[in-house]
């Protein structure tokens, strides 16, 4: 198996979702794992556009990220290539339903072999990330599913 897949249910519409996700300012707050924060070198939020970006760990360690936006769809979600190691595709859905939205987070590495070896570090930390999200969003995590 190759994806690492979550969902969650939030009290936010699509629109909201896609905020979070698309003003540079927001997505710096929430992104990664729980005590991670992040310094963008680029960030051009349209298909096809690059984000760079630096990870900076509690312990101090830093992460270079390269990623390309692939099809972004303000009703349906986005996908995210991260281009650097560890290759992955991160493709996000939503689903409104009125004020609330179900997310479908599916991140699907390059290789078996990968997500194997990365299987006990990405489930926790993309649903830290979700966490995070919600915390951006105001708390308005309603359920984990998935």
């Amino acid at each position: 198996m190759t994806a690492f897949s979550t969902s969650r249910r939030f009290k936010a519409t699509p629109a909201e979702l896609l905020d979070a996700f698309a003003q540079p300012e927001r997505l710096a707050r929430w992104w990664g794992p729980a005590g991670f924060s992040n310094t963008f070198l680029s960030f051009d939020f349209r298909e096809g556009g690059l984000w760079e970006f630096i990870m900076h760990g509690p312990d101090g360690a830093t992460y270079a990220n390269q990623c390309r936006f692939g099809a972004i769809d303000p009703a349906h979600g986005l996908v995210i290539d991260h281009l650097n190691a560890p290759a992955f595709r991160l493709s996000i859905t939503w689903q409104g339903d009125g004020d609330h939205t179900c997310l479908h987070w599916q991140q699907v590495m390059a290789s078996v072999k990968l997500a194997q070896a990365l299987r006990s570090v990405c489930l926790p930390a993309n649903e830290q990330n979700l966490d995070r999200l919600a915390a951006e969003l105001g708390r308005r995590e309603l359920e984990r599913f998935g």
